[in-house]
């Protein structure tokens, strides 16, 4: 097994606390060489409880409202906003704020974000897509060379090419402007004061600079913040981010319309103009860029809803379909330890796979056959072919009802694992669940104004056609690439019982999933069913997490025929049960929490 690294502050806690030492059995928890808590000595005693909690395995619990995001700094601007009567729209865009600044490594103002909410006044569940787009002038070569092969992928990365035109402030504006109450500009005033006045580097930030180091010292304006004098910023260091005070202090008084036109937007579009392979977006793309309400994918799992984001994301499509497979076998008898139960679990994810590679895409570009993936009778007849005891050889795409003859290529291309989620229940309860990015660790390397700019764009396929055929998730003008986010809200008789989501690139999926699993069929609490072990085969590749039970099953699953890999599985999932009070979980690999009232 792997050596399990703890803090001085979480080691004293699993002394003490017999549930902490039985939880750190089953998670891991990331080797970092200061202490946790001096990043968050200023955290409100609630803030300290909640982190104390989380430690010991135990979920939060609150009666009229709960915040869980990634940073307790995030958290606590959040709950800020909620204890005095704002609801979970205006406190997502305080929490959002605070995170572009202490977590810009996953997501903030250059990225983009899928956001699914439920109004507690009228029980309709509404997602907005604020995705990025490709620049106008792209065209399906944009990540081929002159031969038509496609780019490395770390070079197309690291460069002007990968930035897509931001969708996050105009979606933090737009979900304001639709269910929020507190005045927009006060929103932004613990972002600001962190930034100005400095904010301390977190063991995890500083982690994350250190082993991005290279990548982040290509572009001069990147490494003067997160390199300076050469070296990576430190836990516990002093960071101070004037230029972004000042951005956020422009949207707080003019608007989103402060980014999206005139300087700030002017600098954006420079930035990407780098000498090796520089991008195309133009003051054109940012100033029409607009937030999309798309209608929820919903899927009924024995007796609940479970609802999230469409197209572009495959995330609840392929959610949905690997509940779909699994409602045919009786889970919630079935040990989550069993080999078996990994057996369907695994192969599950790798058929719905198997479908988003073929199929799922941006649905304003290409048709996407959202109900004939998630029909009951065509999810019956996949799950048939789990009804062997060894893995399956290989996976196809099926052939789901729709009212097209398009055949499609199967796309390969990767996402990385990075982002970070919100989930909120204000005290009127509503329930906002959103998971936003910048793609990959650090985005593009790009800095302008103060934060980072994504490098979305290589979510699309370098490939423009496979097997003769097109493939849906191709560059287009304007075109938003496919994500696995899956920010999700599931509801019991209309109520909302659970809101969730976690980063990870395409593992988001399998991490949601098993989560939701372990919480409906297998009765966890959301902090158990957060910290529990990840075990997910989304291409082919069955990754168990280092340091866990799930390494016991590395064998067993390699004697049913699956190649394994034992790995570290950094998810970041946020979790909010509601019933009766609300119990919150976050994901004990990083470093948020959940507090509520």
């Amino acid at each position: 097994m792997t050596r399990h690294y703890l803090t001085p502050a979480l080691a004293a806690l699993a002394l003490a606390s017999p549930s902490f030492a039985q939880q750190a059995s089953d998670t891991i928890v990331p080797e970092i060489a200061t202490d946790v808590a001096m990043a968050f000595s200023g955290l409100s005693d609630a803030g300290q409880a909640a982190l104390a909690a989380k430690a010991a395995g135990d979920s939060v619990t609150a009666e009229n409202w709960m915040v869980a995001a990634a940073n307790p700094l995030a958290v606590e601007a959040g709950a800020k906003v909620l204890r005095a009567g704002g609801t979970a729209a205006d406190a997502m865009v305080a929490v959002q704020a605070v995170l572009g600044l202490v977590e810009p490594q996953s997501s903030g103002l250059g990225g983009g974000a899928f956001l699914v909410w439920y109004d507690a006044e009228t029980g309709e569940v509404t997602t907005l897509d604020g995705r990025e787009t490709a620049p106008l002038a792209a065209d399906p070569r944009y990540f081929q060379d002159a031969a038509g092969e496609p780019l490395d992928f770390g070079t197309a990365v690291v460069s002007g090419r990968s930035v897509g035109t931001p969708g996050t402030p105009r979606l933090m504006e737009d979900a304001h402007r639709r269910w929020g109450r507190t005045n927009w500009a006060g929103l932004f005033d613990d972002a600001i004061a962190l930034a100005e006045e400095g904010f301390t580097v977190s063991p995890r930030m500083a982690d994350s600079v250190a082993g991005a180091a290279d990548s982040l010292a290509v572009f001069p304006d990147t490494a003067a913040y997160f390199l300076p004098d050469g070296a990576p910023v430190a836990a516990g260091d002093t960071l101070v981010n004037a230029d972004y005070a000042d951005t956020l202090r422009q949207i707080a008084t003019q608007g989103t319309q402060a980014f999206y036109t005139g300087d700030i937007a002017a600098d954006i579009v420079a930035a990407t103009r780098t000498d090796a392979l520089p991008g195309l977006l133009s003051l054109t793309d940012l100033a029409r860029y607009r937030v999309i309400e798309r209608p929820a994918v919903c899927y009924t799992y024995r007796g609940r809803d479970v609802c999230g984001m469409g197209p572009p994301s495959s995330g609840a499509v392929a959610v949905s379909q690997i509940l779909g497979m699994l409602e045919n076998f009786d889970l919630p008898a079935m040990d989550p330890q069993a080999v078996e139960t990994r057996r369907l679990m695994g192969d599950a994810t790798r058929l719905a796979f198997a479908d988003r590679g073929r199929y799922l895409a941006d649905s304003d570009f290409v048709p996407v056959p959202v109900k004939g993936l998630t029909d009951r009778a065509y999810l019956a007849a996949r799950a048939d072919l789990l009804r062997g005891d060894d893995a399956l050889p290989e996976v196809a795409p099926g052939e789901p009802s729709w009212d097209h003859a398009i055949r499609w290529g199967d796309d390969t291309s990767v996402e990385r694992p990075a982002t970070s989620h919100i989930s909120i229940v204000d005290g009127e309860g509503n329930v906002l669940s959103m998971t936003t990015t910048i793609e990959s660790g650090f985005g593009s390397r790009l800095f302008t104004r103060g934060f980072l700019l994504n490098n979305e764009l290589t979510d699309f396929s370098f490939r423009s056609h496979a097997g003769g055929y097109p493939i849906a998730n191709r560059v287009e003008p304007g075109k938003r690439p496919r994500s696995s986010m899956s920010p999700t809200i599931v509801l019991q008789d209309g109520a909302p019982v659970l809101a969730i989501g976690s980063p990870g690139g395409a593992t988001i999926i399998g991490f949601t999933a098993q989560a939701i699993i372990a919480h409906l069929d297998w009765g966890m609490d959301v902090q158990a069913a957060v910290s529990m072990p990840h075990l997910v085969n989304s291409f082919g590749t069955y990754a168990l997490e280092q340091g866990t039970w799930a390494e016991d099953l590395d064998g067993p699953l390699q004697e049913m025929g699956f190649q394994t890999r034992v790995m570290a599985l950094t998810s970041g999932l946020q979790a909010i049960a509601i019933g009766e009070g609300l119990r919150g979980g976050a994901d004990p690999r990083r470093e948020g929490i959940a507090l509520g009232e």
